[in-house]
């Protein structure tokens, strides 16, 4: 069993450097997945109301035996639920299907900036923070401006913003960003939606490690000091995706992963994402 170590967020708290994904992961799936994740050594799941599997993921919670305070749990609040009232009323709904009474992160999912009401829900997630229900409180998707006008209304710096990120997109403007902010930098779709897998770059440094170009992805994101959300429901990937802390990338190695920066996406541009 493999046990990924933790970093410290600005709020004080500790967070596991490697995280189960589960996006996409129907909600009669989501139960097997991370009870498989849970019993290698995964404590720390995200979630999200989008993803319609919270209540899968309270249940392979139940049924995995680990007391749940040893289990970070991340969920998100979705587009269709931003203002003040209406945050408030989305976390009452994913902590009832969680079954939980407080998640140790509770993320603004994607700022939807032509909406322009995500101020109000982070002032609503500042009052959730304060209530203690949300251990800590972050986003998601944010670029600097979006980052900027919710920092300087409230004076309440996200502990994480969780951005898409991998070798195609390594997103180093936003990781100095969010550096020089004191924010953690968390990575989502870790391995490109599954279409870096087989890229020769990588697989030239993953037969030189005897790892998978997983493992080698995972690794890579580790080393620029992020956060890691793989997702698989594959028991044996499951397991390889945290089996990543016996080897380590030379600066060579970096520099080959290092040459895949393309700037492009498998997701939509926040700036340009507004969908509700």
């Amino acid at each position: 069993m493999t046990f990924a170590p933790t970093t410290t967020m600005n709020d004080g708290r500790e967070i596991p450097v490697i995280g189960f994904g589960v996006w996409q992961v129907p909600d009669d799936v989501v139960v097997d997945a991370a009870l498989a994740a849970l019993q290698c050594g995964y404590r720390h799941i995200d979630t999200a109301y989008l993803y319609l599997n919270e209540r899968g993921v309270g249940e392979a919670l139940r049924r995995s035996g680990v007391d749940r305070n040893d289990v970070f749990i991340t969920t998100k609040v979705w587009n269709t639920d931003h203002g003040y009232d209406e945050t408030l009323r989305a976390f009452d709904k994913s902590t009832g299907l969680l079954g939980i009474d407080e998640v140790d992160l509770y993320l603004i999912h994607w700022p939807t900036p032509a909406r322009d009401i995500y101020l109000d829900s982070w002032r609503a997630l500042i009052r959730l923070r304060e209530e203690g229900r949300a251990r800590s409180i972050g986003v998601s998707n944010f670029h600097e401006a979006h980052l900027r006008k919710i920092i300087d209304e409230t004076g309440v710096i996200p502990a994480i913003n969780q951005i898409e990120l991998h070798p195609w997109l390594p997103q180093a403007h936003m990781r100095d960003v969010d550096t020089r902010l004191g924010i953690r930098t968390e990575a989502w779709s870790p391995l490109g939606s599954g279409r870096l897998i087989d890229d020769l770059v990588i697989a030239e440094v993953a037969r030189k490690h005897g790892k998978t170009t997983a493992q080698v992805m995972v690794r890579w994101s580790l080393q620029l000091g992020n956060i890691v959300l793989p997702k698989s429901v594959t028991p044996a990937r499951i397991a390889e995706n945290i089996d990543v802390f016996d080897f380590e990338l030379d600066d060579a190695d970096m520099a080959a992963i290092a040459s895949l920066d393309s700037g492009r996406r498998t997701g939509p541009n926040p700036d340009d994402f507004n969908e509700a």
